[in-house]
């Protein structure tokens, strides 16, 4: 008989202790949060009274606009492989009005050392051929000046930033393409850059200075560009390679940035004309070796350039 109370009273205790335990709060394993998506997209536009590159312009110092669609997929946290495509407002010789750019390669990252290699085509569609010796070309220019219709060409890059701090870095960069515009001269493009950025305001709006020393390289054109440069230059015209410049100052605040920047070149205007093929060159006294007729085009000398952009990422949306 005590035998039997003794496990009675047993199982009564198991059952409240079961009871107990089932009232006891239960604590849920924490979830852990879903990894980052490797895949981001960068995207933004810009407004500026003047698109500049490597010291000329290419919308005749009129205003230009540009947006830009980039996506990017994150390998690792080290590197990243990106595609992209760009249009600028432009205002060429042959009445192309717009710049397309294709791009796309891969940015390694070793430590404080930021690299990028890729390949960019720049299209430039829509545009009309110059040129009386030409079949099919309509007449030359009124300044003398031809034109390919089609100045589409291809570059090849690689670029590398080294940040010293989070504040100042260099870089150096180099482009080659085959043939520059398009015109049969092959190109080289180097140069050094350099930027600081000051602490920022309590306001989040942060100031920077920044700056580029440039040089290309370029070689001689197709017979097309020959015409009328006399029988020396039947075969083509060798492009007078040249040095170019900038320096600027900005601000950024969130994902806006204002960039004021003067840019300039060592082309004198007769050099200049020969290599840009400019409609609204003009005179007869900047004659050169490859410039025989004499007009000059302000395209590569100083200019000061304002741009407005703004750049988002899709991952930072809403943050």
């Amino acid at each position: 008989m005590k035998k039997v109370v003794l496990t009675a009273l047993a199982a009564v205790a198991l059952s409240a202790g079961s009871a107990l335990a089932a009232d006891l709060p239960v604590k849920a394993k924490p979830i852990a949060a879903p990894p980052p998506s490797p895949w981001d997209v960068a995207f933004g536009a810009a407004v500026m009274n003047d698109y500049i590159f490597r010291g000329v312009t290419q919308s005749n110092h009129k205003v230009s606009g540009a947006v830009y669609f980039e996506p990017r997929y994150n390998i690792n946290a080290d590197t990243q492989l990106y595609v992209g495509i760009a249009g600028e407002t432009i205002s060429f010789p042959n009445n192309a009005k717009a710049e397309v750019d294709i791009y796309g390669g891969i940015r390694p990252t070793f430590g404080k050392l930021a690299t990028d290699f890729g390949v960019w085509y720049y299209w430039y569609p829509s545009g009309t051929c110059f040129n009386t010796g030409v079949a099919g070309c309509s007449p030359t220019l009124a300044n003398g000046n031809v034109i390919k219709k089609d100045v589409s060409f291809v570059e090849f890059y690689a670029k590398a930033t080294y940040n010293f701090t989070d504040a100042f870095n260099v870089g150096a960069n180099v482009y080659y393409s085959p043939s520059v515009l398009n015109s049969g001269a092959p190109g080289t493009y180097v140069s050094g850059t350099t930027k600081y950025t000051f602490p920022a305001f309590s306001n989040g709006v942060a100031l920077y200075t920044s700056g580029e020393l440039g040089y290309w390289a370029l070689g001689t054109s197709d017979s097309f560009y020959g015409t009328g440069v006399g029988t020396q230059y039947a075969n083509g015209i060798p492009y007078k390679s040249y040095t170019t410049w900038n320096l600027g100052v900005g601000a950024t605040w969130k994902q806006f940035t204002l960039d004021l920047r003067y840019s300039d070149t060592n082309l004198s205007k007769g050099d200049c004309n020969a290599f840009t093929s400019d409609h609204t060159a003009s005179g007869t006294s900047n004659v050169t070796p490859i410039n025989p007729g004499g007009a000059g085009s302000n395209w590569c000398g100083a200019a000061f350039v304002a741009k407005l952009s703004v750049d988002m990422t899709a991952s930072t949306l809403g943050k």
